[in-house]
């Protein structure tokens, strides 16, 4: 049954069994039983990844299993340029070993396994993993491997300002120089939030090591009276009510304890859930990895497994650019839109892409929407929640819906291929993962815009949108930056009507910097007491994934760089019209020339440090938004060599 562990994944016998026993037969036999593990999972549903199958060390069975070959110890595994070949390096990198306490039969010929942990206390998505991080290591010593962990940094959505956007590819830059620059075999990314995943995974694309994800899970569902919460989205949805006059500080109080019940990510469709099962559908985690709730048991034995997974896949050499294929990147854009997933997936997806040397575009995007239909109903787009849909049957059974759409015979970490890993996968509520026939929307829950405001794209999230407003035609009202939107939303001498769009320039990836989150655009307080819920929203910015509403988004390129953009002028009519995929200011082209003429860019924030590093080097929202210099791959120096 969906949610149930297989197998004592929970750490038989000792909690570090066999971790002191020299490389060899007993290091290949515990690999050979997580590749069983792993191949025995989809039949179980999508947490039962999470014990091993068969007894400890027993002989391996499964698709998985049958291709492992012979393992890579000794002379071949990366981490014996350090230990192994002799020398006054060699002997000073085992002297400084012993140093952290550990004997050599503990780690040389092992496969060295980096934990890469993203906790903090400031990071409430991710303050379990320092637990779920022991559970990796537990999981890397039963299967004959060296782990060490390593502390990277934590983007935390909550509390990171401006924007954690801003600090997405410094963390994929650590991921990828830790792992390129210390003698590593293999890694075990823990991640979640919503930049941390696509920042994980970018580091570990371009470092090109075996890998696996563990996502950080969803937290409990909110409670608030009767009411079942979606944080994120139920937030924004309340903090309106209070603007207008609908509740008191009294409810907003009671609402703060409810919220957020638990550790974990956002428990709706949000970009954290979008972003870990995107990496669930590219197949750099275990099968159900995506939505197991962040305190479930099954969590940590998930972990602990995926650690077992990794020192397998380090024997096997299965490198991440053996799995991030140009098919792998087509099916996570289906299983994004199928889902309905946020907006940030966009952009995120195609900086991993170009991390992989896959080109991915917005046409891509455009594309496979107009073929996938949204069958999962889940807030904001929805009713339900991520608890709801991982007892559901989680991606694994969400995929089967979708199975036709989809690249199946690509590998994953876990099996051999896509098709393997999906069988025996089941849909247990098909009211929250609905069939073909009763899909939430005909169409992709994400749609490309293209016109003369948006040259390079835009999107919006159309089936989070009032769908009147799907096709509109109404006079601009601009707001040149967010600190100006913020004071001035609420002044009725604006004279905002429902019909108005909203324009907020200069908060795209330079302009921002780092293109934060400010693209649900408040409405005005007055409209909002008289019942207003949604109007048309245009920016250049990103919004959360657990927003909702007619909100146009990565405008590109963006008004900082002197996009069209940055030439609306109040009054200037602007046209949406959603079915038809376009976004147009009605304005003569003379015009816009003579006004882009006279446009002179806006001062950088940053004038030093890595602010100004990012605003030179960031790339638009359509490419993006990596760096320049990182956005594709390329040969780098052997650490070692010289």
């Amino acid at each position: 049954m969906t949610g149930q562990a297989a197998g004592p994944a929970d750490g038989a016998g000792e909690r570090h069994a066999g971790h002191a026993g020299p490389a060899g037969p007993a290091a290949a036999s515990a690999a050979a039983s997580v590749s069983a593990a792993a191949s025995a999972s989809a039949a179980s549903g999508p947490v039962s990844a999470a014990g091993p199958a068969g007894p400890a060390g027993g002989a391996a069975t499964g698709p998985t299993a049958e291709r492992a070959g012979e393992p890579r110890t000794g002379e071949r595994l990366r981490s014996h340029q350090w230990y192994g070949t002799g020398g006054l390096r060699s002997f000073s990198h085992r002297a400084r070993t012993r140093q952290l306490g550990y004997l050599p039969e503990e780690h040389l010929g092992k496969p060295v396994i980096a934990v890469l942990n993203t906790w903090s206390d400031i990071n409430p998505c991710h303050v379990h993993l320092r637990d779920r991080a022991q559970a990796v290591k537990r999981g890397v010593w039963q299967a004959g491997g060296f782990p060490l962990e390593f502390p990277v940094a934590t983007l935390s959505e909550t509390f990171q300002k401006p924007t954690p956007m801003l600090y997405r590819n410094l963390l994929a830059l650590e991921t990828e120089e830790l792992l390129r620059s210390y003698p590593v075999d293999g890694a075990v990314l823990l991640g979640g939030c919503d930049k941390s995943t696509p920042a994980l995974l970018m580091g570990a694309a371009s470092a090109d090591l075996p890998a696996v994800f563990v996502p950080a899970g969803p937290m409990l569902p909110g409670h608030w009276r009767d009411q079942v919460l979606g944080s994120g989205t139920d937030m924004w949805k309340y903090w309106d009510d209070r603007r207008a006059g609908l509740i008191g500080d009294r409810e907003l109080a009671e609402l703060e304890t409810g919220l957020a019940r638990s550790p974990g990510t956002c428990m709706t469709m949000g970009t954290a859930s979008t972003l870990t099962a995107a990496a669930e559908a590219l197949g750099v985690t275990l099968p159900g990895a995506s939505s197991i709730p962040a305190v479930d048991s099954g969590h940590e034995r998930m972990a602990a497994a995926s650690g077992r997974l990794c020192v397998d896949l380090v024997h096997r050499d299965l490198r991440l650019s053996s799995v991030l294929t140009r098919e792998a990147y087509e099916d996570a854009v289906t299983a994004v839109l199928a889902l309905g997933g946020s907006t940030n997936a966009v952009i995120h997806l195609i900086a991993l892409a170009g991390r992989s040397g896959v080109r991915l575009t917005l046409d891509d995007f455009d594309r496979i929407a107009r073929t996938v239909p949204v069958l999962a109903d889940l807030r904001p787009g929805g009713r339900y929640l991520m608890e709801d849909f991982h007892f559901a049957g989680g991606l694994p059974g969400f995929l089967t819906r979708i199975a036709d759409l989809l690249h199946r015979d690509r590998p994953t970490v876990a099996h051999p291929t896509l098709r393997e890993q999906l069988a025996g996968a089941l849909v247990h509520n098909a009211d929250v993962i609905r069939p073909r026939e009763r899909p939430l929307a005909d169409e992709g829950g994400v749609a490309v815009l293209r016109g003369n405001l948006c040259p390079d794209g835009a999107v919006i999230k159309h089936i989070a949108a009032e769908p009147r407003l799907l096709r509109h035609t109404g006079p601009a009202v601009v707001f040149p930056d967010y600190r100006t939107l913020q004071r001035t939303i609420d002044d009725p001498a604006l004279g905002i009507t429902p019909g108005h769009v909203l324009v907020l320039q200069n908060a795209g990836p330079v302009g921002g910097p780092g293109m934060p989150e400010y693209g649900m655009l408040p409405l005005p307080a007055y409209l909002l007491k008289q019942g207003v819920r949604d109007m048309v929203r245009i920016s250049d910015a990103r919004m959360s994934g657990t927003s909702y509403g007619a909100c146009v988004l990565h405008i590109a390129p963006e008004s900082a760089v002197g996009g069209p953009l940055a030439l609306v002028r109040n009054g200037d009519l602007v046209t949406l019209d959603v079915p038809a995929r376009t976004l147009r200011l009605e304005i003569p082209d003379a015009e816009l020339a003579r006004r882009r003429a006279a446009w002179t860019p806006p001062p950088r924030r940053y004038e030093r440090g890595y602010g100004a590093l990012y605003t030179e080097h960031i790339t638009q929202a359509d490419t993006g938004c990596d760096f320049g210099f990182l956005a594709r791959p390329g040969r780098t120096p052997d650490p070692c060599a010289g």
